[in-house]
Formats: structure tokens, C-alpha cells, sequence
């Protein structure tokens, strides 16, 4: 059995996180231990394209977790008084159940009552936990809310507005496409879809055969509409995907705002073999330094695997500008559109008469307080080499980090998109619609290919802006758009049907 040493990685406690008082609940918690990757080769072959190597159900016998490694946690586990739950040596996961104190003992930590922004009270703890060797995170010690979600609403009515209809044929979105036999996987930590508002709204738009959308439960999540501001999260990423692709099936993974709930739906989303999506939109994020190390780890390693089987996964940079809401004065990036692996979405304001554009410029309403795109440089991340040559800035460390985002589209509350809510038309905007929009051209895509375009960075930075309208003015704060890349719109906005050209060059 291989011995447990200690490790100490980077741990966070948020500003506002209040401790209450220790953990004096007896129920048992479970926890998801994610394992480290079996020894061997890349999960992703470098450029592009580059079909899956394994399909799902086999990725995991050349990437998933070694046996060995599960054998020895079951004999930690067993040393601690915990349980197995379940086991998933694909997806390298080991669910395990045990007392707190149990916990406490066997991860080296002490659980307390935590209070976070009025959300709680909830079990956390104030240090990192201790972790086998066979381990690159555990999972669930700590339910702190770790996202919000990336939508807004306008202060004012909206002079300008647009149904995801106009958004399509503003950009250019390939005919003769709609999703036919792709499915888009959405993930959303709260809140959920009314059938009839669903019906209702794609009717109202014209469309006589809607989407089929499915409801996935992860982790105890479930389709729950409570009014919130996760509703409108939820809806409108259904109504913005499943209208600019209702050819595709969409399966909505209901999960806990928590690392581990968020973890498990990126993870099972990805690894699905009954769904099978090709395409993940993500929604919800959090500041890339408030995220804790081992969460960071977990969370990559997840998306990592979906890159490796063939699955883009297209998340929402953030609406408050270049801080992405914290108040240093530094510049931040969210997370996880900061991960390599995610198709990192900014946005912008669009004006636009009947079929054409007239401007587009970066998102940033900071003065009416409706918010701005996100954008930056990660901290955590080095410069991919497929940025090597799109002239990133430094950090504010000073290393040569990521660039956020990859690409944009209309963001802008106040150039919202229409949506039904509640059974109320609204319009919401937020780089939350820019997620799913981004999705539904990826399933189109995929649709005319005929195979995944999967992690599509390397050929998007290659492409360049002949495929995208190149978003020249405006800021976020602190980055300025220019020419080219620009931490905050990417390469602009999609210019769809040269973008399946210049795709379908590449990839004969």
C-alpha cells in the first residue's frame, strides 16, 4: 500500500466568509475524491484537428484512474472508519461516506459552520485538507457557493433589443444547419425550466419542432424553478441554445453550487454515454484567486477530459469588467472560462438595422450600472502556445499567463436578448447568452463537418480574424480592444459561414 504523505496546497477563504462556529452536525457527509490520471499518454493530441483517440466508456482504460490507485483509498478509507458510495475509474472518481470527525481525521481538518453574502449556514473549513498521494483533490468538505451566474438584466427598458433568431443571422450563422443530431450539454448549479414557458417561447418564434431538453440529475440537483436569479440563468441559456439549434437535443445537469457539485456535472456531463454531448455550455463562474488549488485541479482536470473526448466547452467570461467584481483595484479573470480548455466568451453591444450591423463595440455599461465583459490575463495558467502569437499582455504578476476571452458575441443588457421568464417576456443579456450562443454554432458546425470540432483553439488563432468581426473599440477597464486578440472581446465576434469554411479548409 503506498504511504500518505502530506501535502499543502493553496487554500482561499473569500472576503465576507464568516465562521460561526464549529461543525457540531452528526449526519454522515459524502465526499468526492477526484484521483490523479493512470501513467500514459497525453489525454490531447496537440493541434488540430484531432479526432478522440478513445471513444467515452474507453477513454478511461488509457486516462482514467490505475486500479492500484483505487485499491489503496479503499484501504485509507477503511483505515478512517468511511465507506465507498461509489466508484467511477473513468471519470477517476471515488465517492466516499463517512461521520465528520471521521472526515476531519482522515483529511487533517477541522469542519466548521460558515457563512458567505447571506448564503448558509454551511458545512467548510478554514485550511487545506491533507490528501493521499493518489489524490489531486477531496471534494465536498467544503459546500461555500463557488459561482454566480454570468446574466443581467437591465436597470432600464431597452431600446434595442434582439430574439436569438436576429443574433444568428446577424452573425452569420450557417444555412442549412440547426444541430441535427448533436446534442448540447448546459451546466447550471441552481434554478430551473418551466416546459410550458419553453414551448410557448420557441413556438413564439416560429419554431414548429423545438429542441427535445432534458433534465440530468447530478450530485441530488434537480430542475427546480424558485423565482431566483438562477431561473433566468437557466432559461435563458435553454431558450438562446435551443433556438439557434433546434435541430440538437439539450440535456441540462442540475447540480449544487459547490466545487464538488460543479466538478461532478462537467465530469459526468463529459463522460455521458446515454446523452452524448458534443458540446458543453457553461454559464456560471468565480473569480479565478478565489477558487482553492485542489478545486482548480478538479475542475481542469474535468475539462481536460472533455477536450480529450472530442467535447468543446464554451464558458462565459464574466460581466463586471476587468475586476470581475472584487475590489482590490487588480485586474481578475473568472474561472472556469480562465481554463486553457474552455472557449472563453466576452461580450460586446450591438447595434444593429434589420440584417446589418451598423456598430459593435466591447460591452461596458459600468457608468449605469449594467455591467461589462470580463477579460483578462490568468494567473494560474500559462500562455498557450496557440496564443503565442496573439500578443497577450503580462499579468499583473507579471508572467506570461492565458488570455480571456477566445471569442465574443452580443453581451450587452441593454442590447439583451428576448427571452420568456416566469411566464414574463424579459430581456436579460450577460456574457451568460454569449456561452450558449457560442454552443449552438459549435453544434451547427459540428452538424456540417460531420465530426466534433472538440478543443478548437489551435484552429481559431489560426483562422484569425477573416472568420470573426474584429471588435476594435471600447474597454473593460483595464484592457483596451485594438486590433487582433484582445483581452476583451478575443477575436471578436462569429462570422459563422466563414467560420465553417475556413474549418472545413483546415481540416481536409
Amino acid at each position: 500500500m503506498s504511504q500518505h504523505v502530506t501535502r499543502t496546497p493553496h487554500w482561499t477563504t473569500p472576503d465576507g466568509m464568516k465562521y460561526l462556529g464549529p461543525h457540531e452536525g452528526t449526519q454522515p457527509i459524502e465526499v468526492t475524491i477526484v484521483l490523479r490520471r493512470r501513467q500514459g499518454p497525453a489525454p490531447t493530441p496537440a493541434g488540430w484537428p484531432h479526432a478522440p483517440r478513445w471513444p467515452r466508456g474507453e477513454f478511461g482504460l488509457h486516462c482514467g484512474a490505475d486500479p492500484t490507485d483505487l485499491e489503496s483509498l479503499r484501504g485509507f478509507a477503511r483505515k478512517h472508519g468511511l465507506s465507498e458510495a461509489s466508484n467511477d475509474l473513468h471519470r477517476r472518481v471515488l465517492r466516499l461516506r463517512g461521520a465528520p470527525s471521521a472526515l476531519e481525521q482522515a483529511f487533517g481538518v477541522k469542519l466548521g459552520k460558515y457563512q458567505l453574502n447571506g448564503y448558509g449556514p454551511f458545512v467548510g473549513c478554514g485550511h487545506a485538507p491533507t490528501l493521499p498521494p493518489e489524490a489531486i483533490a477531496v471534494l465536498g468538505l467544503d459546500q461555500r457557493p463557488v459561482a454566480r451566474p454570468r446574466s443581467r438584466r437591465p436597470h432600464a427598458q431597452p431600446s434595442n433589443s434582439f430574439t436569438p433568431l436576429q443574433i444568428g443571422q446577424l452573425y452569420n450563422f450557417p444555412a442549412d444547419t440547426d444541430g441535427t443530431g448533436e446534442t448540447i450539454g448546459i451546466i447550471e448549479l441552481g434554478g430551473g425550466f418551466s416546459t410550458s414557458d419553453l414551448s410557448t417561447y420557441f413556438s413564439g418564434l416560429g419554431i414548429t419542432q423545438p429542441p427535445k431538453v432534458t433534465a440530468v440529475s447530478v450530485d441530488g440537483g434537480k430542475n427546480a424553478p424558485d423565482g431566483s436569479d438562477a431561473d433566468d440563468e437557466v432559461m435563458l441559456d435553454i431558450e438562446v441554445a435551443g433556438a439557434l439549434a433546434p435541430g440538437a437535443a439539450i440535456a441540462v445537469y442540475f447540480t449544487a453550487n459547490t466545487d464538488q457539485g460543479f466538478y461532478e456535472a462537467i465530469s459526468q456531463a463529459a463522460h455521458d454515454t446515454t446523452n452524448k454531448p458534443s458540446v458543453i455550455s457553461i454559464s456560471w463562474g468565480g473569480p479565478e484567486d478565489s477558487w482553492n488549488s485542489s478545486s482548480l485541479a478538479a475542475m481542469e482536470s474535468a475539462l481536460q477530459d472533455a477536450a480529450a473526448l472530442g467535447v468543446t466547452v464554451t464558458v462565459a467570461a464574466g460581466d463586471n469588467g476587468s475586476s470581475d467584481g472584487e475590489s482590490d483595484g487588480q485586474p481578475h479573470v473568472d474561472f472556469p472560462a480562465s481554463s486553457p480548455y474552455s472557449l472563453a466568451c466576452g461580450g460586446t453591444t450591438l447595434d444593429a438595422r434589420g440584417t446589418t450591423i451598423q456598430s459593435e463595440v466591447v460591452w461596458n455599461e459600468t457608468a449605469s450600472n449594467d455591467g461589462a465583459t470580463g477579460g483578462g490575463v490568468s494567473i494560474e495558467y500559462d500562455l498557450p502556445t496557440w496564443q503565442q502569437n496573439a500578443n497577450v499582455p503580462k499579468s499583473p504578476s507579471g508572467n506570461a499567463g492565458r488570455g480571456v476571452p477566445d471569442v465574443s458575441g452580443n453581451a450587452d443588457p441593454v442590447t439583451g436578448y428576448q427571452v420568456l421568464v416566469g411566464g414574463q417576456s424579459q430581456v436579460i443579456g450577460g456574457t451568460s447568452a454569449v456561452a450558449p450562443l457560442w454552443a449552438a454554432l459549435i453544434a451547427r458546425l459540428n452538424q456540417k463537418l460531420g465530426t466534433p470540432v472538440g478543443d478548437v483553439h489551435a484552429a481559431l488563432y489560426q483562422i484569425g480574424e477573416s472568420a470573426f468581426r474584429d471588435i476594435t473599440q471600447g474597454n473593460n477597464g483595464a484592457y483596451q480592444a485594438g486590433t487582433g486578440w484582445d483581452a476583451c472581446t478575443g477575436l471578436g465576434s462569429p462570422n459563422g459561414q466563414a467560420l465553417l469554411n475556413a474549418l472545413s479548409a483546415l481540416k481536409t
